[in-house]
């Protein structure tokens, strides 16, 4: 779905073979770390990169709705290019960053990241002192990383965007 720009929001997708090779690149990387727990978004594309950390750290696995990836709404399953041909206001407020904007029955970028960081401190209070892993999904971690290093929402997405392509 990544490589066809289909958006996926809370849709359950599986990882395709490359993702499967990156979930064990990534546990093994992590092999041998003193972790506590593992904690992960409850959809099946980070959960089984969560499951190959948890064994390869011999920590337990914690489903973790709060990690979910952003809600995408009615835009869910699309493509980039549908939701610009069929709803143009709307893909360049999608594309601006406009972090009051949510696609109908959506979240805007404002709540996700209000969710986020709600979930990520109440998972470090429970582990003060210890190491975690959190795993989840994109558009997640870049609301995680925007508000730690309080970096603009638009800033931070140009620069996925120019690794991504």
């Amino acid at each position: 779905w990544n490589r066809a720009s289909r958006m996926q929001g809370h849709l359950d997708v599986p990882l395709n073979a490359h993702g499967q090779w990156q979930a064990r690149q990534t546990a093994r990387a992590l092999a041998g770390e003193s972790v506590a727990a593992v904690y992960s978004s409850d959809l099946q594309r980070a959960s089984a990169t969560a499951r190959a950390i948890a064994q390869a750290c011999g920590a337990p696995l914690v489903l973790e709705p709060g990690l979910r990836e952003r809600n995408l709404g009615r835009f869910q399953g699309w493509t980039f290019a549908q939701v610009q041909a069929q709803l143009p206001e709307e893909a360049a407020r999608w594309r601006g960053r406009d972090i009051t904007y949510a696609p109908a029955g959506g979240e805007t970028l404002t709540d996700i990241q209000r969710r986020i960081l709600s979930t990520a401190a109440r998972l470090a209070q429970r582990h003060a002192g210890g190491q975690i892993v959190l795993v989840g999904h994109g558009g997640m971690l870049d609301r995680f990383d925007s508000a730690l290093l309080a970096i603009p929402a638009a800033v931070l997405y140009m620069q996925f965007v120019a690794k991504a392509f």
